[in-house]
């Protein structure tokens, strides 16, 4: 099958391809524009924007219950993941707070994943983790929280 020429550039440079749409774009240039693959374009941004999200809370949910159900071994570097995921996840969100109806959903997609992070990282079994999220996505994404017992002060600071 022959590729049509709006599209050929698109399979072979990508990044002109772009930077072509982009200029037809400012001039108005519908027709000349490669409708079908700009379609499929901009909404594969929407879902790498859900998917970031996603992996967002997997990464900081399996450090929380990290964090909860290995308070012996807790660190400044499992602190500043905790805290960068927040922060990312947050940012993400306020970009994008469109992605706020999704959170629940997103929330028990990334459970699933962040709880065999945690068993995987402590070596804890499976059955030692809730079945489902123990956390709110308030908790989640508030600033201070810390499941568990307190961690001690110079972690802290």
């Amino acid at each position: 099958m022959q590729i049509p020429k709006k599209a050929e550039l698109y399979e072979t440079d990508f990044y002109a391809w772009t930077q072509e749409q982009a200029e037809l774009l400012k001039h108005q240039q519908w027709s000349q524009l490669d409708l079908p693959n700009l379609i499929e374009e901009i909404e594969s941004l929407g879902k790498q924007q859900r998917a970031e999200l996603r992996n967002r809370l997997k990464v900081l949910i399996g450090y929380l219950l990290k964090w909860e159900y290995q308070a012996s071994k807790r660190s400044r570097s499992w602190l500043m993941t905790i805290r960068v995921q927040r922060r990312d996840a947050q940012e993400l969100l306020a970009e994008n707070p469109s992605l706020k109806p999704y959170l629940e959903e997103a929330q028990q997609i990334s459970y699933e994943s962040g709880r065999d992070l945690a068993v995987k990282e402590t070596n804890l079994p499976l059955k030692m983790f809730p079945t489902n999220c123990p956390y709110t996505m308030e908790e989640i994404l508030r600033d201070r929280f810390y499941p568990g017992e307190p961690a001690a002060d110079e972690l802290m600071e």
